[in-house]
Order: structure tokens, then C-alpha cells, then sequence
């Protein structure tokens, strides 16, 4: 009896079972048009460049270069300042504007702190020698006459080419510093002859700076210093 009893057991659960597998199949057996195939798993194959147009054929020898981006703060090619950049670049592939006046405003903040402080050590590289002697000779005169110079640069708040050009081989940039300091005179007893060290003033400055691009030597150095008409 018990015999039985197994054997129906076992009937259903294969019939259960049969119709658990057709149920599966049903569902997962068919296809719904967005499978992906097996290869479609793998990484995607890299993109091939798009076809040249028939009438490039005869470039196919020449390469392309990326070509340099303008910066920001470069003059309009439009300008004189603008051509006069251009043909510095001409003269010298590796100019870049944006190092330059980075070079610059750091160049701007050591000669006003090395001139304050009658530093002719540290000026020297930075000038020309005519500049040189100028700063030189009114560091002498300061000495001379017993007075100091205290100058406190704030920050330089405006940068720009206002001039630019060629010289024969050298490159010539003029720039314009627009920066707050406080600048005070000082006797030999520390009595104030000129200045209020409370008085943050605006000073605006023109510097040039030249390069000769024959040589290999990387470094700019100050030419020549101005104080800008303010009808300009």
C-alpha cells in the first residue's frame, strides 16, 4: 500500500517539475530583439577615424598639429600690440603669454621689494644695465642722505600688454601694472619725511622688457620704467 503511495509521490513531483520547465522556457527561451550577443559584452572595439573626403586624398602625408590657443590676456591680433605678440611667437615657438606675465608680476614684486630695501644684489638680474645704474644711483642717493624707503605692496590688481614688438632679434613687451602699496620715507631718526604708512595708494607703472631671442637664455630683463600719461 505504502508502495504505492510512493509511486504517486513521485508522479506528481516529475509532473510538477515538467511543468516548472515548460513555464521557464516560455519565459526565458524566447527572444525579444534586445538581447545582446555574447560579443557585445566585451570592451567596444576603438573608433575608427571618420573618412577623410575624396579631395584630402592627396594630403594623407601631412599630419596635423594642434594649434596654439590664444590666451586671454593677449592683445586682438587686430592691434599693434596683438601683431607685435605674433611676431615675438614667430621669432620664438616656445613664447607663451600666460608664463610671461606670470614671470613678470613675480619679476615686478621682487624689484620693488629689492629697490625698498636698497638691495643692489638682488636687482641686478632683473635689469638691464642702463636700469641698473639709474636704481643704483638713487639707492645711492637715499643712502647718502641718510633716508630709508618703506614699501608695502599690497597687490598687483591689474596686468596687461599695452606694447609689443620686434627690435631685430629681441623681443620687446611693455606691460602695465596697475598695483596698491604704501611707500614711506623715513630720516636717519625714523621721523617720517614723505608718505603715510596708514595710505594705501593705487600706483600705476609701465615697465618694458627685452629678450633677445638668438640665444638660448630664457630670461627677460627690465628696460626701461614709465609712469603711463593717464589720457592714455
Amino acid at each position: 500500500m505504502n508502495d504505492g503511495f510512493h509511486f504517486l509521490d513521485i508522479v506528481f513531483f516529475a509532473m510538477v517539475a515538467a511543468f516548472l520547465v515548460l513555464r521557464l522556457r516560455s519565459v526565458l527561451g524566447k527572444r525579444t530583439g534586445q538581447e545582446r550577443r555574447p560579443d557585445q559584452w566585451q570592451a567596444a572595439p576603438p573608433v575608427k577615424p571618420a573618412a577623410k573626403p575624396a579631395d584630402a586624398a592627396a594630403g594623407d602625408n601631412v599630419i596635423e598639429l594642434p594649434r596654439a590657443r590664444r590666451s586671454a590676456a593677449e592683445p586682438s591680433p587686430s592691434t599693434p600690440a596683438g601683431a607685435g605678440i605674433a611676431a615675438i611667437r614667430a621669432a620664438d615657438p616656445d613664447f607663451d603669454t600666460d608664463g610671461f606675465l606670470a614671470g613678470a608680476r613675480a619679476a615686478f614684486e621682487m624689484i620693488v621689494t629689492a629697490y625698498a630695501a636698497g638691495d643692489k644684489a638682488a636687482l641686478q638680474p632683473l635689469l638691464s644695465p642702463e636700469v641698473f645704474r639709474q636704481f643704483s644711483d638713487a639707492i645711492e642717493a637715499r643712502r647718502r642722505a641718510g633716508e630709508s624707503l618703506e614699501t608695502e605692496l599690497v597687490g598687483i590688481k591689474g596686468l596687461e600688454i599695452v606694447e609689443a614688438r620686434m627690435e631685430g632679434t629681441h623681443a620687446l613687451v611693455t606691460l602695465r601694472f596697475t598695483s596698491e602699496q604704501t611707500n614711506v620715507v623715513r630720516d636717519s631718526h625714523g621721523a617720517i619725511v614723505e608718505g603715510d604708512p596708514t595710505l594705501v595708494a593705487g600706483v600705476v607703472d609701465e615697465w618694458s622688457f627685452r629678450r633677445d631671442t638668438s640665444t638660448r637664455d630664457p630670461n627677460w630683463a627690465l628696460v626701461a620704467t614709465r609712469t603711463p600719461d593717464p589720457e592714455r
